[in-house]
């Protein structure tokens, strides 16, 4: 997973709000449940020492399930609130949060929210028919980052049903059509494969386009293609289909994306490209070795590490600061692992303890070693 979206959180100042809450919104007494459990949550933080205008900042972005529109789809909504208010992280959970937690505290609490996040799977949507396409672009399910649409010719679009004389001249014609508004649809896609890097591209919509387009696809995103026959660009056309797809085939990444993770961590292993532990992974975060941090889903909440005035400054311990020649804050470990991986840009990945190897908390997969890099255990 790419952890970049979490910058925010860890250049603004704490203490922090971190928000997992139950925002669903399908019933009929809906409004009034979410003014319950939003009210129970303001309360909790008031209780632990939260200010108000903290306080004042969930309530109000939880309560705009009850103002109706897209956000009153949501099921879940995770929030990080820093100690000035404002809003560093505010995400969509999948489904209801099994897990929900309202937590006032020096850092924030973030792995009950990366449990719980819908994949960061970059994709692209494209329903298409034999004039165009309507092209989207996310990272998660249902949030596009970029929304697209090309036309192309509709004049004599549909193939000449009539015989005589003008009959093959009008199908030939209208099929070149076809061909000529699904090339430039491809080229649209092509030019988005190149700058985000889709793990897949879904085609929905008119079956003759789909194959159409799939035929004209380049050899840079022709693997990527998954077809499905529901959905369509005519108004009112039903896009759940497309969207339940779409969420589909998300999943069946970010459980590839895990299980890849901790198999990579025994193949790397092998040739010294891994380490396990806390200190060994401490090491490796200093110095910028580390690919994808393994983070598994049960930590120890008494687990600790200290971090000076930067989030790669970081020891298991006063003796690693005194290294580093400075001093440090003592801070939960998970805190400190995710922030010293944003630092870093590396990946996080997420996985069940028990899938970690000898029931590790934590591992890390890296991009280089050196002389005093340690092997995996």
């Amino acid at each position: 997973m790419d952890v970049s979206f979490l910058e925010p959180v860890f250049t603004a100042s704490g203490p922090y709000a971190t928000v997992c809450a139950d925002v669903t919104h399908t019933t009929e007494n809906a409004d009034t449940e979410v003014e319950l459990r939003v009210r129970a949550i303001a309360e909790k933080l008031t209780e632990q020492g939260a200010p108000e205008p903290v306080v004042e900042a969930v309530r109000g972005r939880l309560l705009e399930a009850n103002e109706g529109g897209e956000i009153a789809t949501l099921r879940g909504r995770a929030l990080v609130v820093a100690a000035d208010g404002s809003v560093v992280l505010d995400q969509p959970l999948v489904g209801a949060p099994r897990q929900e937690v309202a937590e006032w505290s020096p850092t924030p609490n973030l792995l009950p929210i990366l449990r719980q996040l819908p994949g960061r799977v970059p994709h692209i949507v494209v329903v298409t028919d034999r004039v165009g396409a309507d092209i989207s672009v996310a990272t998660l399910v249902g949030k596009p980052e970029i929304e697209d649409e090309v036309e192309g010719d509709s004049f004599q679009i549909r193939k000449f049903q009539g015989g005589g004389w003008a009959h093959h001249r009008y199908q030939h014609n209208a099929e070149n059509k076809w061909i000529h508004n699904a090339d430039n649809v491809a080229e649209r896609i092509a030019s988005l494969v190149r700058r985000l890097h889709p793990r897949f591209v879904l085609l929905a919509g008119d079956m003759r386009a789909r194959q159409i387009l799939t035929d004209r696809a380049s050899d840079l995103w022709s693997e990527l293609i998954v077809s499905m026959d529901e959905g369509g660009r005519a108004a009112g056309a039903d896009r759940e289909p497309v969207d339940q797809r779409t969420a589909e085939l998300v999943a069946e990444h970010e459980a590839r994306e895990e299980a890849d993770a901790v198999e990579k961590l025994a193949s790397a292993g092998a040739h010294g490209l891994a380490v396990t532990g806390k200190a060994a992974v401490v090491e490796a975060l200093r110095k910028g070795q580390v690919e994808t941090l393994v983070l598994a889903d049960q930590q120890d909440p008494d687990d600790t590490l200290i971090v000076g005035n930067s989030p790669l400054e970081l020891g298991v311990d006063q003796h690693d600061m005194d290294a580093l020649g400075t001093h440090g804050t003592v801070v939960p470990a998970e805190g400190a692992l995710l922030a010293a991986s944003v630092a870093s840009a590396a990946g996080v990945v997420v996985v069940p303890r028990a899938a970690m190897p000898g029931d590790i908390p934590v591992a890390a997969i890296l991009r280089y070693t050196d002389d005093s890099t340690p092997t995996a255990q």
